[in-house]
């Protein structure tokens, strides 16, 4: 029988392109959590509601939802703006966020053993899908410095887009994430406040470090 081990569970919430994939991915990497991106999940939603119009019903999502492996999220179609702006009308759609909290929830609770723990990072976790998480974060950046950024990621795809197109789709998305209706964007009372605008890379996962390992030492996980 499998000896059960205490994990360690980090969620974070953002708005879209707030450097949060980013430093969820340096956290989990450090402290050897296993890694979800679950805004990814709605765009691999929002992607097959685009390729697949006359298939798209909820039994075709919860199939390929239950059916997904980690390496389908790392297709970089799933960055393009028509994905992101299709992803954020499947997000509002309670059904299809049943499905996905389930997978969500799953690994948040269940990752694979060589892990310490799991690390999630979207739109709604610090009070959704780990409402117990041992850290909780909202990472955010003021709207133009977030617009410069995934400006920045589409011209390394080489896809023919202005800055002012980029501007307008992030503001778009954030309408969308803040005022939709089920499991909107919103910060909990105790998560803790990270603005990226004036950080670089290092300096923000140094600064969530210093706050993650002063806690895993009282505890006695560090």
């Amino acid at each position: 029988m499998r000896e059960k081990k205490t994990i360690i569970k980090v969620a974070i919430d953002s708005p879209a392109a707030s450097g949060a994939g980013t430093q969820a991915n340096l956290i989990s990497k450090h402290y050897n959590l296993f890694f979800l991106d679950t805004g990814k999940i709605y765009r691999f939603v929002g992607m097959l509601k685009l390729q697949n119009p006359k298939k798209f019903n909820y039994s075709f999502v919860k199939k390929k939802v239950k059916n997904l492996k980690i390496k389908n999220l790392k297709n970089k179609a799933l960055l393009s703006d028509e994905v992101s702006i299709t992803a954020s009308i499947v997000a509002k759609d309670k059904k299809i966020r049943k499905i996905v909290h389930n997978f969500q929830i799953k690994c948040a609770y269940h990752p694979p053993l060589k892990y310490n723990g799991s690390c999630l990072d979207g739109r709604d976790i610090t009070y959704k899908i780990i409402p117990d998480a041992d850290f909780k974060f909202f990472i955010t950046a003021n709207v133009k410095t977030r617009a410069l950024r995934r400006y920045r990621e589409l011209k390394q795809l080489k896809k023919i887009i202005t800055f002012k197109e980029v501007l307008k789709s992030i503001k778009k998305r954030d309408k969308n994430d803040y005022e939709r209706r089920v499991s909107p964007l919103k910060k909990t009372a105790d998560s803790i406040l990270i603005n990226t605008t004036n950080l670089t890379k290092r300096s923000c996962f140094l600064k969530i470090k210093k706050i993650m390992d002063k806690k895993l030492i009282i505890n006695g996980n560090l």
